[in-house]
């Protein structure tokens, strides 16, 4: 048989089985009735096309669990039920917005999302025994500056570093990156289809534009989903365990950039990007980093920032209540390093489920902007110190405080390694210049302005 028929990224694997029942137990369902049936699954060969209906029928059956009566969580994944739940009384549903700046501070977040990525790729994946050991061997512990391949050659021995992940000593430009593609692919997305875009352009322009093999997650579940002619919300929903995983959360920031001072417009966008491919948690991490950007490209506040961003949310979901605890944290007066054991202590970065969920990765983001006192470098630094998915969170929490400081306050020795100069692999966009980027995004800002 032919190894594309085989190909393991196109079929439900026994890592799926195992997120799937993890996923179950975190939103309130009880999958210990199908433990027999998920135990007989995962022993069956599923690179075997012919196991695949029995795994795909696991998978809905798990859909279909009830949740727990005692369950303390309002989580919808329908905007308007979103809309519902939000706090009370919360003022952040327009900022005040001005011109004046505008433009700098835009270009400031696209190069801050981009150095933020870079600085966390070469080691997106490495857990802490591997980047803190790195760290300190090299001399370079805490994190303050980029991952460079300069270290005594016993160093690069043990950490296996490797030319090919974008150290610093190898760029002269930020190269592909999925955190930097979606952003690309939602400026796209906003230029073809305007501000009144629905979920279903999103998914054509998928279909259109991004190779499935491309696609990883939910993101690829999704696509597949569309493939067989499932329409979103639904396309998020059937056999995707990686339903609140964090791929909705890198794809926030375009939305966010399309709407200063608008929060709540900067969310609704974010919604329609994510229902395609997530639910509940998945969605809110979307709604949140751009109702935090739309807040950023106004203020330079950063509790007024994240208060922006969990105002767009469900009060009640458990994205809200792990950014509550880390704000609590931080008024507790604890410092940067016990902030990040409590986050490991929460969260096994080991576990594949916990280091790319939504939630895990945006209490890291919280951690980088609270403890990173609107210090560019430090923010960015903090946040991919904690490790978890560090090229992700490097790139949101340097969008954030590249959006509150604006361009010309980034620090040149970020921004000057990638030469202005951002390659993807969206069409249209496959080498441009990072400030043209900015511009274009100021043209869809005015067309988002005018309806």
């Amino acid at each position: 048989m032919s190894s594309f028929w085989n190909h393991r990224w196109l079929y439900i694997s026994r890592t799926d089985l195992d997120i799937e029942w993890k996923q179950c137990i975190e939103e309130g369902k009880d999958p210990a009735p199908l433990a027999a049936e998920f135990a007989r699954v995962r022993a069956l060969d599923l690179e075997d096309r012919r196991n695949q209906p029995a795994a795909q029928t696991l998978l809905d059956k798990a859909a279909a669990l009830p949740l727990r009566g005692d369950y303390g969580y309002e989580e919808p994944s329908d905007l308007e039920e979103i809309r519902a739940r939000r706090p009370k009384g919360e003022p952040w549903r327009v900022l005040p917005a001005s011109d004046e700046g505008l433009l700098d501070r835009v270009y400031g977040a696209w190069l801050g999302r981009v150095c933020g990525c870079l600085l966390g790729k070469p080691v997106e994946g490495w857990r802490r025994p591997r980047m803190w050991g790195y760290l300190k061997d090299a001399g370079r512990w805490p994190l303050s500056d980029y991952f460079t391949l300069a270290v005594p050659q016993a160093v690069r021995e043990r950490y296996e570093l490797s030319p090919a992940r974008a150290f610093i000593d190898t760029v002269d430009h930020m190269p592909e990156d999925d955190d930097t593609n979606y952003t690309a692919t939602g400026l796209a997305i906003l230029s073809k289809y305007g501000p009144g875009f629905a979920p279903t352009d999103v998914a054509t322009f998928w279909l259109n534009n991004i190779p499935i093999l491309r696609t990883c997650t939910a993101e690829r579940v999704a696509y597949r989903n569309l493939c067989q002619l499932i329409p979103p919300p639904r396309s998020a929903v059937v056999r995707n365990p990686y339903r609140e995983w964090i791929g909705a959360q890198i794809r926030a920031d375009m939305f966010g950039y399309a709407a200063p001072g608008n929060p709540e417009l900067a969310a609704e966008l974010a919604w329609r990007d994510a229902s395609i491919s997530h639910v509940k948690n998945g969605i809110y991490g979307e709604m949140w980093v751009a109702a935090m950007l739309a807040a950023a490209l106004v203020s330079d506040d950063v509790s007024q920032i994240i208060a922006a961003g969990l105002a767009q949310i469900p009060e009640r979901s458990r994205l809200a209540e792990a950014i509550q605890e880390v704000l609590a944290w931080r008024v507790e007066g604890i410092d940067y390093d016990a902030a990040a054991e409590r986050l490991h202590a929460r969260w096994d970065e080991n576990h594949a489920h916990d280091w790319c969920h939504t939630i895990s990765n945006a209490m890291v983001v919280a951690i980088g902007l609270l403890w990173g006192e609107r210090d560019y470098g430090l923010s960015i630094c903090r946040a991919v110190q904690a490790c978890f998915d560090t090229d992700c969170n490097g790139a949101t929490v340097g969008s954030i405080v590249g959006a509150m400081l604006g361009a010309k306050r980034l620090p040149e020795r970020w921004t000057a390694p990638v030469h202005d100069t951002l390659e993807t692999g969206v069409a249209g966009y496959h080498r441009v210049r990072v400030a043209d980027l900015a511009r274009e995004t100021m043209g869809v800002i005015e067309r988002v302005r005018n309806g």
